[in-house]
């Protein structure tokens, strides 16, 4: 107990010498007590240690005595008290105190909207509101409160360092990293939560997360498509398509680990908990050299990386599924965090999963009618994260990964035939991605710092198909092994130049098999590919200019090839303003994904990963750049930007025709080129947007007549306007509206739609590509209230509507031969979500 109140008594005399004046001299409490005592003549009845080391302003000398006291008061965190007009007695406050602050930014000063303020060892935390202060009550005098936010350093004060009196808050001044020379450029980007970088990135801090129009959470891979540029033409949140690529083009990171599955229930749920992902960074051009295989677009996401010594969680519940996540601090250096979700969709149904179901399994199998068949289906996903966090000290910092994705499809049939027998068969559909990473972080000294990576990625899909009217069991299997090794080593030779030099080393192995059981028939390919990568770049930010410029050397052992890829980012401001922005990058990438119609599992699952052979599948590079235009005044951002890009080394197989080119191989390259235009307008209040993407998408594959024609993913113009508004205090609305062209299609030949191929009969498809669908239009809408269930649980319902007014979107549309007319070809059409409503419910501690 005594060292304790010694300790009470230390954090009371720092308090009052930090929160005083620094533009003129302080007095030693002990001094102005005396001088008090003289004045009025008057006994203050103290302990010395209460008030030794304690400094303020001297009160004015025409103050009466309880004037004088009242100061007092105010000034420090002791409690004078006149019992009569002889004797004033002090003692300590009560030990537990409020707390404010107001957060800022070094470099200019700007408050920091969404900073994290957690209070260690006890339940409460918060975070700064759309005027960068907080607010805390009841806690310990004691305590120690942890200020963070996304970019810069973090600050630690004794809860008494940040009492004060009379709402007179105490600044708090944020650094940037010194790590990090890419700073935020706009700190609140469509909505809290979202933020814009200086090379151009957008990074989702999903615990800042506000609200966009739809969410009823911060669906990581959903929330990206709200910026231009980004799309998904087949409305999956998953799959999605930057600048006219395909989903495999996209590279996708969680903790420096490379995953190849990002969707549950078919892509529309990203498989992606975020409850412990701190931010996601996506970059559509001008990449760093650290990274590479993803010739469309590079999203790295990562969990929280702090050890904060805080228990806390939470939990929720929605139409689709219920979750769990929590940060449990083991000692002072060693915490760990976990998260869990679980569909809820085989114990009951909601309108939610009828719309969800009828969307991913319309035109398979599963969603067939037939008066000779009953059929029934189990579906479910689950995933899980877990990472362990240790603090050697200040300078070592490790860290190691788990992550595990599922989705699991249960089919069953029984057919009764003429002879009244029925039979009964099942079919299975697994699909699984599994990670393991870790990393050290060491900073040597303060100019040289090094992080040392290595993971281990597993993708599965095992599919059993029994086809109960030829008696046929179909087995298929592919499997995606990949182990990395990365080295980054920083070099900083000031506040404004930053060196990085880095190693990375890949082995991805894949299996493809197929068994059939009548007739029978077995094929098997296994492939293995090693990747060796050098990598160096030089970052420089001062004043006006940001500058990034790298290149990176990637050599492939099996094919003896070697590729030079050269990457530049460049913004410069040239007013306050006005800045102008240049990007460029060479990438490549060495896996792809196959459509393969044949081989599908009941009309759900039709791609397979595939390694480049660099014959057939040859290595995919891409070279693009952009340049824009940025203005920023009282927080309107407005952006334009045109780009240009070719992507080369394509396979006629990864594009999914739908036309005469479904079953034939060849490579062939597009190219894509646009503008993207976004304005912004944000206040304390409110947020609103309007994005537009005039893109032009076309194929070249020289062995197909036509050698040129649009590509599945060309859509000319994509408009996107949204509006979140605050309500109340704890009270969010968004509302959004898209509009796009319709995608591409291919028609058949009028009087002649179909036309034999030896025993078959095919559609006979016209023109590649020459038609469009119609255009696609959907308005969604969300709303988020807040409140407390008690001091140290929080709590908060959400509701979203996706396509309010029940848009008929149709987003895919072939032929197939008619069973009653070899002639004719019947139209099919994919739709996209109707009316969709979700609710959620989440408490956090």
């Amino acid at each position: 107990m005594a060292i304790n109140k010694w300790l009470v008594y230390l954090l009371i005399c720092m308090s009052c010498f930090c929160n005083g004046q620094n533009t003129t001299k302080k007095t030693p409490l002990s001094e102005v007590i005396i001088t008090i005592e003289k004045q009025f003549n008057v006994k203050f009845s103290y302990a010395v240690e209460d008030v030794a080391g304690i400094t303020i302003d001297k009160p004015s000398n025409s103050l009466n005595l309880q004037e004088a006291i009242d100061y007092l008061n105010s000034k420090t965190l002791l409690n004078f008290k006149a019992l009569n007009d002889r004797y004033v007695t002090v003692s300590i406050l009560n030990k537990t105190i409020s707390v404010c602050g107001i957060v800022l930014s070094s470099e200019n000063k700007s408050r920091l909207i969404g900073a994290s303020i957690v209070v260690n060892n006890i339940q409460k935390s918060t975070i700064t509101n759309e005027n960068g202060t907080f607010s805390l009550q009841n806690i310990p005098i004691n305590a120690t409160v942890n200020i963070s936010y996304l970019g810069f350093e973090s600050k630690s004060f004794s809860a008494n360092e940040l009492f004060s009196t009379q709402n007179n808050c105490k600044e708090i001044v944020l650094s940037t990293k010194n790590e990090e020379l890419n700073q935020v450029l706009v700190p609140v980007y469509l909505t809290t939560g979202l933020q814009k970088y200086l090379d151009g990135s957008t990074v989702l801090n999903t615990k800042k997360f506000g609200i966009l129009p739809g969410l009823i959470a911060p669906d990581i891979l959903q929330s990206v498509q709200a910026l231009p540029g980004v799309e998904s033409t087949n409305e999956s949140i998953a799959n999605i398509n930057v600048r006219g690529g395909t989903n495999d083009q996209n590279l996708v990171l969680w903790d420096n680990i490379k995953m190849y599955h990002s969707g549950h229930f078919f892509g529309l749920i990203s498989a992606y908990n975020p409850n412990l992902t701190n931010k996601v960074i996506v970059s559509k051009n001008g990449t760093s050299a650290a990274y590479s295989d993803g010739v469309s677009s590079t999203i790295n996401m990562y969990t929280k990386d702090v050890v904060t010594n805080t228990f806390s969680g939470g939990a929720g519940i929605n139409s689709i599924s219920s979750d769990v996540f929590l940060e449990i601090p083991i000692t002072n250096k060693l915490e760990l965090h976990v998260s869990g979700r679980r569909s809820i969709t085989d114990l009951f149904t909601t309108p939610t999963y009828t719309k969800y179901f009828d969307r991913s399994f319309q035109d398979t199998e599963i969603n067939t009618d037939n008066d000779q068949r009953d059929t029934s289906s189990d579906f479910y996903f689950y995933d899980y994260t877990a990472k362990i966090l240790f603090d050697l000290n200040e300078k070592h910092q490790f860290r190691a990964n788990i992550i595990g994705i599922n989705n699991a499809l249960d089919y069953s049939e029984r057919v009764t035939a003429n002879t009244n027998e029925t039979q009964s068969k099942s079919s299975t559909l697994s699909q699984k991605n599994s990670g393991y990473g870790g990393n050290w972080k060491a900073q040597w000294n303060p100019k040289l710092s090094s992080n040392f990576i290595t993971y281990f990625s597993k993708y599965n899909i095992d599919a059993v198909d029994y086809r109960v009217e030829t008696d046929q069991r179909l087995t298929e299997a592919n499997e995606v092994l990949e182990t990395g090794v990365k080295l980054n080593v920083n070099y900083k030779t000031s506040d404004h130049l930053n060196f990085l030099f880095g190693y990375q080393f890949n082995e991805t192995g894949m299996l493809n098999q197929t068994t059939v059981s009548a007739p029978l028939y077995s094929s098997t390919k296994k492939e293995v590919l090693l990747n060796h990568a050098l990598f160096t770049e030089l970052e420089y930010n001062k004043h006006n200019t940001y500058l990034r410029v790298g290149i990176r050397a990637n050599y492939f052992q099996k094919f003896e090839k070697l590729l030079l890829e050269p990457r530049i980012n460049i913004r410069q401001q040239v007013s306050d303003q006005f800045a102008l922005k240049l990007e460029g990058e060479f990438k490549n990438q060495s896996t792809t994904q196959i459509v393969d119609f044949e081989d599908d599992f009941l009309g759900v699952e039709k791609r397979r990963w595939v390694l480049v052979n660099n014959q057939d599948i040859p290595i995919a590079t891409s070279k693009q750049g952009s340049f824009g235009l940025e203005f920023n005044k009282n927080k309107l951002n407005i952006e334009a930007t045109g780009f240009y890009k070719i992507v080369d080394g394509i396979t006629a197989y990864n594009q999914g025709f739908y036309n005469n080119f479904q079953y034939k191989n060849a490579h062939g390259s597009y190219t894509a080129k646009g503008i993207e235009f976004l304005a912004n307008k944000t206040a304390s209040q409110y947020s609103v947007w309007l994005s537009y993407t005039f893109s032009k998408n076309n194929y070249k594959f020289d062995t197909f007549t036509p050698t040129t024609f649009p590509n599945n993913a060309d859509i000319r113009h994509s408009t996107s306007i949204g509006f979140q508004y605050n309500v109340l205090k704890n009270l969010k609305i968004a509302i959004g509206g898209t509009w796009r062209n319709g995608v591409p299609y291919t028609r058949p030949l009028a009087g002649q739609e179909t036309v034999r191929s030896g025993n078959n009969t095919m559609v006979n498809y016209g023109l590649p590509n020459s038609e469009n669908l119609d255009d696609f239009m959907r308005l969604d809408a969300s709303l988020n209230y807040n409140f407390n269930l008690s001091e140290s649980i929080k709590a908060s319902f959400a509701a979203g509507v996706i396509n309010v007014t029940n848009q008929d979107n149709v987003i895919n549309r072939y032929y197939k031969v008619n069973p009653n007319d070899q002639n004719d070809a019947i139209q099919v059409d994919n739709k996209a979500l109707g009316l969709t409503p979700n609710v959620s419910f989440r408490v956090s501690f």
